[in-house]
């Protein structure tokens, strides 16, 4: 009987906690050394890979150990100018984190482009967890169907969790004679190109919005496009333009003082700031549905870990009542949404934006 030789294969492996050699179980088995050589160097051709495979894992691992993370300054790209409640709402949430975990949350305003400029700051930025990108709704979900080119995918990055919704409000200047939207739609079908709609740039919520309404509603609205909320809503608080899709927070306070006319809810439900304004659905559009949202995405390759831990630290944030309140003087409606979930939502809304994108004919933008 031949020699027995003993072969050694790696069983389990702690991946949880910080990798320990002590901690890797072995199961000895025995081959006869009398095997063919042939035979025994196949075997050892098929092990090798499985457990270089192994083993390739063990650093990065290492590097997603979120219990000393983060130990430096974290960085959360914002896509548009500083002001506003794309800038606000991270400010808020990074603030909370700073305190929550003693390393600053800093934002980087980089707009530019409809937000183009930095999403693809986002997309490029090394993925070890301290660069993170504030991805409004079209950003996401728009842009990559609107823009003929883009230096980025959706496909390049992670998402972390959905932070806030916020729903849009129809309004027009008073001067139009249409206080519901049922008024406004006979108006703009007796007057087909007359009425103009602002948005504060391509592909914004507020743009979809107003070609939604053209579709379902079956008239003729032309879009203005602005650069920024305030330039769009003082044209229409001027009467150069006379209507346009506004979140509530840039909304509320003209229509309070009677300078705006709300004429339709554009999301699921009524507002509580607004309890007598029907939703667009209610008027006559069953489905309508545009609800501005922002999230939190990472660069593709971003350590589970620690996508992880951004999720569950900030929907303890979003729990926070001083936080709560904060945003509902926003506008805001917290959501702290699963990576799963958010992922879902951008899958879904990409799906639904192509298909009206197409349906109303609009052109690539360059």
């Amino acid at each position: 009987m031949g020699r027995i030789n003993r072969i050694y294969r790696i069983n389990r492996i702690n991946l949880i906690n910080p990798v320990k050699w002590s901690e890797i179980e072995v199961e000895e088995f025995r081959v006869d050394r009398c095997m063919p050589r042939p035979a025994l160097g196949r075997l050892l051709l098929l092990a090798i890979p499985a457990v270089l495979s192994m083993l390739s894992w063990l650093p990065q691992r290492a590097m997603a150990q979120p219990d000393d993370y983060p130990s430096k300054p974290v960085r959360i790209v914002v896509p548009f100018a500083a002001g506003g409640v794309a800038d606000a709402l991270p400010r808020l949430v990074g603030q909370k984190l700073s305190e929550k975990w003693g390393k600053p949350v800093v934002v980087d305003n980089k707009p530019g482009a409809a937000g183009n400029i930095g999403m693809e700051a986002v997309a490029r930025a090394a993925p070890d967890g301290y660069t993170l990108g504030l991805a409004p709704a079209g950003n996401l979900t728009v842009n990559p169907v609107l823009f003929r080119k883009l230096n980025f995918e959706t496909r390049d990055f992670v998402p972390v969790t959905m932070l806030a919704a916020s729903p849009n409000v129809l309004v027009v200047n008073p001067a139009v004679p249409a206080r519901t939207l049922k008024d406004l739609v006979a108006y703009a079908r007796t007057h087909p190109g007359e009425l103009n709609f602002a948005s504060p740039g391509n592909g914004s919520g507020a743009h979809l919005a107003g070609e939604l309404l053209n579709l379902e509603a079956g008239i003729k609205t032309v879009h203005v496009p602005y650069n920024g909320m305030a330039t769009a809503l003082n044209d229409v608080l001027g009467g150069q333009v006379q209507m346009m899709f506004g979140g509530i927070s840039a909304v509320l306070q003209h229509v309070r003082t009677g300078k705006l006319v709300p004429l339709a809810v554009a999301g699921p439900h009524r507002l509580p700031q607004l309890p007598n304004v029907p939703t667009v659905a209610e008027s006559g559009y069953p489905g309508f549905d545009v609800t501005s949202w922002y999230g939190l995405v990472a660069p593709k390759g971003t350590p589970e870990a620690v996508v992880r831990k951004w999720q569950v630290d900030v929907a303890t944030v979003l729990r926070d009542p001083d936080v709560r309140q904060k945003l509902d003087g926003l506008g805001l409606e917290p959501v702290g949404s699963t990576s799963q979930a958010f992922g879902d939502t951008i899958a879904t809304e990409t799906t639904k934006w192509r298909a009206i994108v197409h349906r109303a004919n609009i052109p690539p933008l360059q």
